[in-house]
């Protein structure tokens, strides 16, 4: 049988050859491709979030078990879509309008989708109003933003208030490094994450996990 746990181990190596590769052998065994993806990928990229809000591994080491994940979810995405397995949920992550610093954002986009959200990015100087239109469309539960500028941290604000403008039951977290908790509940934000692996944590709390 494909061993999931050398899946997992894969992952957080960052081995993406020995990933795809044991990935094809559990889809050929016909191993269940919800146990392939939570057994194998997840629990990879959850060990890697750990160690990463830890400290005890860097970005470097986070966005390659990333892309040995990616590369496995390639040809299992197909198999999950057919089996009927849905993601946690649906987040929409960006950096706010006027700010084009993405790296942080990226992080936690590649996190979310390692817990198993489907992630959708709409990258940098994303406005308020294409924050709210986005969730509206794919009724996602979650809006994730992101600032590195004291200028840029009232965009989030305005997305709040957007966002429950609009009617929506979206939960709205925000980060970056000049971001804090009490900026968060000052504009009525749902939460705040202090680095990428808290935000993983923070986002399945939201939803109620």
């Amino acid at each position: 049988m494909a061993d999931l746990k050398a899946l997992s181990e894969a992952v957080i190596t960052g081995n993406q050859a020995k990933a795809l590769e044991i990935t094809k052998a559990a889809i050929n065994e016909g191993v269940s491709p919800a146990d392939i993806l939570n057994k194998g990928l997840v629990a990879g990229m959850n060990t890697i979030g750990e160690r990463f809000k830890n400290n005890e591994v860097y970005i470097p080491e986070v966005l390659i078990a990333a892309y040995a994940m990616k590369a496995a979810m390639a040809i299992l995405e197909p198999k999950l879509i057919a089996a009927g397995v849905k993601p946690l949920a649906k987040a929409v992550v960006g950096t706010v309008q006027g700010d084009l610093h993405d790296i942080g954002k990226n992080l936690v986009a590649m996190l979310l989708k390692g817990a198993g959200f489907e992630v959708i990015d709409l990258g940098v100087d994303v406005s308020a109003q294409k924050f709210t239109d986005k969730a509206k469309e794919v009724n996602a539960k979650l809006i994730g933003m992101s600032a590195l500028l004291t200028t840029t941290m009232p965009s989030m604000e305005k997305t709040v208030k957007a966002v429950k403008a609009a009617g929506l039951s979206t939960k709205t977290m925000i980060g970056g490094a000049p971001v804090t908790q009490a900026y968060a509940t000052k504009i009525g934000a749902d939460g705040y994450a202090a680095d990428a692996a808290s935000a993983v944590d923070l986002a399945k709390s939201l939803i109620g996990l």
